[in-house]
């Protein structure tokens, strides 16, 4: 029984490093693994460096809903829809499998993450909780993240009805550092 006990402990220990590297907030620490919080603090400043921020962790809906960050949470919930019901892996695992999936897929994009570890733990427990769902796409036919109990039919993800500003902030801020390294000439 004792025994059991320390490898239980050895691997929550090495969960919490994953979660840490992966960049997860202190509350998923402590709702995911069974360490006090103590522990939980010595691993955090040991692999990163620095005390774990503080504040509150992502609590609305709506941030899955604007149209980038509606992106990346679909893809997401893709990969872990697949780890969840074909894999048969569950809760921490599943997510943790189509956490990685999606930063390899978005590195092979050259794009900037959007979604962090503790959003997409905290997208799948408004799944659980029966706050969003999935909607088809009518143009495309992808899944997409949608607030649940909304009406399916007619639905047009953001990347087929793009919004006129969507990605100007980049490309100014891509002029305005290609304007200071010109000058800097």
């Amino acid at each position: 029984m004792k025994n059991r006990r320390i490898l239980d402990e050895v691997e929550d220990i090495h969960r919490a490093a994953e979660m840490v590297r992966l960049g997860a907030r202190m509350q998923m620490l402590e709702a995911e693994t069974q360490l006090s919080r103590e522990k939980l603090l010595k691993i955090y400043k040991e692999i990163r460096g620095v005390s774990p921020p503080k504040g509150m962790l992502p609590f609305s809906t709506d941030w899955f809903m604007t149209w980038q960050p509606n992106v990346h949470s679909s893809l997401f919930m893709g990969y872990y829809r697949y780890f969840a019901h074909c894999e048969g892996l569950s809760g921490l695992d599943a997510i943790i499998k189509a956490y990685h999936l999606y930063l390899d897929q978005i590195e092979a994009g050259d794009v900037e993450p959007i979604l962090s570890l503790t959003r997409a733990w905290t997208l799948v427990r408004f799944f659980d909780a029966d706050l969003l769902q999935l909607t088809e796409c009518r143009s495309c036919g992808g899944h997409f993240v949608a607030h649940a109990h909304d009406p399916r039919h007619g639905y047009v993800c953001g990347l087929c009805n793009m919004p006129s500003r969507a990605g100007k902030t980049r490309q100014v801020a891509m002029r305005k550092t290609q304007a200071l390294e010109m000058a800097a000439l």
